[in-house]
């Protein structure tokens, strides 16, 4: 039978305890210590590797729903973020970025009430949705603190957390191309060059 990539937290989570040579979990409530480490680590884990990167498959576009009140000081106005947002990225008005500012989980700006904001974010996608760069790169990133909080080698520990930078490199790479190329503009440069 051929493997199956990983769809859930607990797979993510085994290959990351197979890699440093543990046991693996039926569940991360299991009372082992392989169980108890996984179960307090894998979220914080996961939302930062999220956050580390702008990445595309874990980006969102929402409409932010104005707040009544006025913000105490510096700006004019606030608005409630989305529920899912792990971090912001840009507000825009009209496709115009705009000067804000987080507050808690409120973006406050100056603004006119008719305006409709627009937020770009990172948000907790699914774990059955991630790529497999992403995969490959969040079980290296486990496997780097299993090694240090299960099998306590320093030296596991800094070969799995070199892995996983150059991992984290070719992830981006691969995640940038979700967008459209953009192409550099060289006609200033080929005029200037003329005259």
């Amino acid at each position: 039978m051929a493997p199956t990539s990983a769809s859930s937290s607990l797979d993510i989570a085994n290959r990351a305890l197979i890699l440093v040579g543990a046991n693996t979990i039926s569940s991360f409530d299991e009372d082992s210590e392989e169980g108890r480490v996984s179960n307090s680590m894998y979220e914080d884990m996961i939302r930062t590797l999220l956050i580390s990167s702008r990445w595309r498959f874990a980006t969102k576009q929402a409409q932010l729903n104005l707040i009544s009140g006025t913000p105490l000081g510096r700006y004019t106005r606030k608005y409630q973020l989305p529920t899912d947002y792990l971090m912001l990225h840009a507000v825009t008005v009209n496709d115009l970025a705009i000067e804000y500012n987080v507050y808690e989980d409120e973006v406050y700006a100056d603004t006119d009430s008719a305006d409709a904001l627009i937020a770009d974010y990172a948000f907790r996608v699914s774990e059955a949705n991630f790529p497999s760069y992403f995969i490959m790169l969040a079980e290296y990133r486990m496997a780097t603190i299993l090694a240090t909080a299960l099998a306590r080698d320093e030296q596991m520990a800094s070969l799995f957390d070199a892995q996983t930078t150059v991992m984290a490199q070719q992830a981006k790479t691969l995640d940038s191309q979700q967008q459209t190329t953009r192409k550099l503009v060289t006609s200033r440069f080929i005029t200037d060059r003329r005259s």
